[in-house]
């Protein structure tokens, strides 16, 4: 039996679900899944709004799940209640997890939705993830790594489907853009966002804007380093939003990056907000 196949077995088990959908590649699949599994009237799709969500990928995750057909919902959450998300703790994500999970599954609930699921698959199982700890704690199930989808299967299996987000870069938590233990605002959310959206515009993927101080360190694919370092005005613009110093990380975008350092997880957003 196929592995797609397991999972619409097991996703039937359940009367009705709702997804906690971020637009990413995972969320996407199992909102696909669900709806294959269930039928679209009997699943609903909740995505956190938040300081700590990029604007352009809460459109896109909206326009995402009105092509899935399922009903999609918002919820507001402000992460920035939380003290360990302000000060940027290493325990930060299960914190921001917690809040974000827990409006979901309210919603849900005044909706008529008893099991909420995410998009935890079997890969981020094999590392130390808070915010699932804390989506577990809360009784929030994960089918995708319940039916061992690693990400790579997700993606192959997305892409036989037709899904337009099968090759979709992960985003994440725009606190992910900071040291830990470095007082966040909403103020620095929006300069890092705005350049990040920047570098989106000059069409280069997966930009990463980390910002050190008054240095914000550029993480790009290596295949755009000659495009972006010729790309005088963008420079200039980027530096013009807030940056004193802008500098172009030689070992590239590279999820984790902070965490190699000291610093933070970057993982796809829905799974550490990754």
């Amino acid at each position: 039996m196929k592995k797609s196949d397991s999972l619409i077995q097991l996703l039937q088990q359940y009367p009705s679900l709702c997804v906690a959908y971020s637009g990413g590649t995972d969320s996407d699949f199992l909102l696909h899944a669900a709806i294959r599994a269930l039928g679209k009237d009997h699943v609903t799709a909740i995505i956190a709004k938040g300081e700590m969500l990029a604007g352009k990928d809460y459109q896109a995750a909206l326009a995402l799940a009105k092509q899935a057909g399922a009903a999609c919902y918002t919820v507001e959450v402000d992460a920035f209640q939380e003290e360990a998300f302000r000060m940027n703790r290493k325990d930060r994500c299960y914190h921001c997890k917690k809040a974000i999970m827990g409006a979901i599954l309210d919603k849900a609930a005044q909706l008529g939705f008893s099991v909420v699921a995410d998009g935890k698959n079997a890969d981020d199982q094999k590392v130390y993830r808070p915010g699932a700890q804390a989506a577990a704690e809360l009784g929030i199930v994960s089918p995708l790594a319940a039916a061992h989808f690693t990400k790579d299967e997700i993606r192959q299996t997305a892409k036989d489907w037709g899904l337009s987000t099968w090759n979709k870069p992960s985003n994440s938590c725009l606190a992910t853009r900071f040291p830990y233990d470095t007082l966040l605002s909403k103020e620095k959310f929006r300069l890092v966002e705005e350049a990040e959206l920047l570098l989106a515009e000059a069409g280069i993927p997966s930009g990463r804007v980390r910002l050190h101080g008054a240095i914000a360190r550029i993480e790009i694919p290596k295949d755009y380093f000659l495009s972006f370092t010729k790309n005088d005005e963008l420079i200039r613009t980027i530096k013009a939003i807030g940056f004193p110093y802008v500098t172009l990380d030689l070992e590239g975008f590279r999820s984790g990056s902070m965490d190699l350092e000291g610093g933070n997880n970057d993982r796809e957003f829905g799974k550490t907000a990754d």
